[in-house]
This record gives C-alpha cells, structure tokens and sequence, in this order.
C-alpha cells in the first residue's frame, strides 16, 4: 500500500528538495533546450542541415575531449594539458604526411600509410598522458601544477616541431601512399560526419567501462575516497595513470580530427581548449571534487558548449566577449554544482531524521 502524502512542514520541505534535485538533475538539458529556441529564433539558418553538420562536428571535439576529462575529474583529477596534447598531436601527424620522417644521417625520408600514422599519433596522446599519470600518482605532484607543465611542454614541442609554422596542404600523395587523411575531418557515413561517428562509438565504449566494469567502479571509488579505495584493494596509481592515458588517447584523436578538418596543423591548435572540455564536463554534472559524473550528461553538457560557441559566432559575438561569457558559465555550473550537492546533504538528513 503507497504510504499517505505528507503535507506537514517536512513533508513540503522534503518535495521542494526532491523538485529542486530534479531540477539540478536535468539542468544541462533544459539549458540545451532553451538555448536551442534562443539561437533558431534570433538567427533563422541555425537549424538548417549545413550549419548542423558543422556543430556536429564542433560538439564532437569539444566532447570526445570532455570525455576524456570526465575520467580525470571524478577520480579526483584534473587535465590542464589537453590543448596542448590536441596542438601536439596534430603537428606530428601533420609533419608525417607534409615532411615524413625525416632521417638526416641517411639522407632520406619515410613516409607512411594513414593508418600507421594515425597509430603513431595515438600512441603519443597516450604516453603523454602516462608522463601526467606518472607525475600525479607516483610523484605525488598534484595534478593542476602536473598538467599545467607538461601543457607548457607540449606546447612548446609543437612550436619547435616546425619552428611556429603550419604544415599546409595535407592531403598526400599517392606515389607516396599517404593519401585519404582529409576523411577523418571532412568524410561522412550514412550521412553522418566521421568525426560523430567517432563520438558515438568512443561515448558508447566510455559509458560502458564507467558503469559496467571494475576500473569504472575504481575510477569513482578513487574520486570519492582515493585512501578508503586503497584500503579496499583498489590500485589507486594504476587507475590513475590509465585514466590519464586515456585523456591523452582522446586528445590525440581530436588532433587528428582538426587536422584532417582544416587538411594542415597549427601548433597553436587547441588553446585554452581545456577550459570547454572542464566546462562540458561540469555542466554534464561531473563534480570537481570527485566521484560524480556520468559520460551521458558529459556529452550533453558538450552539445551546450558547442551551440553556446557556434550561435555567439553567426550573431557575431566578439571573441573577448565570448571569453567572458564561457568564463561565467563555468562559474555558474560550479555553483550549480555545489547548491546541488548541499540539496543531495538535506535530503540525506531528512531520510536519517524521518527513520
């Protein structure tokens, strides 16, 4: 039998914390919704099919870069790097294909397939981020001041790659069998971009790991409490090192993406694009103290910061201010954050008073 409706003074209190609960629970989507009518209103051709193909792809960046930073953050973490690991990556794909691996004592220079070099690359985004992990778990440097070196030095290797300049024109030649690079930034299947594509597949294996193998179960246990986790078995500087890797992999990918989009590489790519994959993760309900968040409201919390970025740009937005306007919304989804966890305390307080 359903227990009788409370409408005392407790029983009010405690609706109006479930209601404002939902409300924080569902706030990422709302917020997409809402911005979604805002932008189709004031710019007519915002949901049209060209213009949503491009956001697709900028979502898919800023997301697979967000999922990547969802690892990190709930297991207590944070990846200032991954800019720099998207510049870097780009730049050593980009020079494979424009210059190939040059070898100066022999006088000559290898030139390989797509394929190997995309390889090449991935593995580089992971051992970067295993020297992030390294320094974090075994080191003992807290992540913010980790990240934020090897992020100056990632940087600094894509500028020395080519001395500050771009590798133009990536598209290959065939007597030299490097062609096909452009489609992974530019191709479609089924007509959907390959870039989405690529979202699709890695969200899917991502949610997976987090909510249905034991790393996953490591990774929050790890955010919530890393020495009770410890206590317990889990080895803490072994998932954390993974984790790591695992934002690099993701960094990697968005360089090749960017890359393939623009057919050459810059290594300025990628500034200050930690800054949306933190902002992703924390308005997709990831807490920055650990051991909450969940890959779903990640990506959507990338779909708000893809069509915030794209709308600010076709009502033409300055970039100072569209700096400014992202700066807040991080601010505004950390306090959001917040008021939703001392809502999460209340209601556990009511439960522990009402039994």
């Amino acid at each position: 039998m359903n227990k009788p409706l409370n409408i005392g003074k407790n029983g009010l209190l405690s609706n109006n914390v479930t209601l404002g609960m939902l409300l924080l629970k569902l706030r990422t989507f709302i917020a997409l919704i809402i911005l979604l009518i805002i932008f189709s209103f004031i710019t007519p051709n915002f949901l049209s099919a060209t213009n949503f193909v491009m956001m697709s792809k900028h979502v898919a960046q800023y997301a697979l870069l967000a999922i990547g930073m969802t690892f990190v953050i709930v297991s207590g973490g944070i990846d200032l790097s991954v800019g720099s690991i998207v510049g870097l990556s780009g730049m050593i794909a980009g020079g494979l294909i424009y210059e190939g691996l040059v070898l100066p004592m022999f006088g000559v220079a290898i030139f390989f397939s797509v394929p190997v070099i995309i390889i090449i690359t991935l593995i580089l985004g992971v051992l970067i981020g295993a020297v992030n992990g390294f320094l974090v778990s075994r080191l003992n440097v807290p992540p913010f001041i980790a990240t934020l070196g090897v992020m100056y030095m990632a940087r600094g290797f894509a500028m020395i790659r080519s001395g500050g300049e771009t590798f133009p024109n990536l598209i290959g030649k065939p007597e030299l069998g490097n062609t096909g690079f452009p489609i992974l930034g530019t191709g479609l299947f089924l007509g959907i971009p390959v870039a989405v594509w690529t979202l699709i597949i890695l969200g899917i294996i991502a949610a997976y790991v987090f909510k249905k193998t034991p790393l996953g179960n490591h990774v929050y246990a790890i955010g919530g409490n890393s020495r009770a986790a410890e206590l317990s078995g889990v080895r803490v500087n072994r998932v954390k090192i993974l984790v790591y890797m695992f934002s690099g992999f993701c960094c990697a990918i968005v360089g090749l993406i960017v890359s393939s989009q623009l057919v050459a590489s810059h290594p300025a790519t990628g500034e200050s694009w930690e800054m949306n994959a933190i902002a992703a993760a924390v308005l997709g309900g990831t807490s920055l103290s650990g051991g909450i968040g969940t890959i779903g409201g990640t990506i959507i919390g990338a779909f708000v910061i893809g069509i915030l970025s794209d709308g600010m740009v076709m009502l033409g937005v300055s970039e100072f201010w569209q700096m400014v306007i992202k700066g807040f919304v991080i601010v505004l989804a950390v306090v959001v954050d917040q008021i939703q966890r001392d809502l999460q305390k209340k209601a556990v307080l009511q439960t522990r008073n009402a039994a």
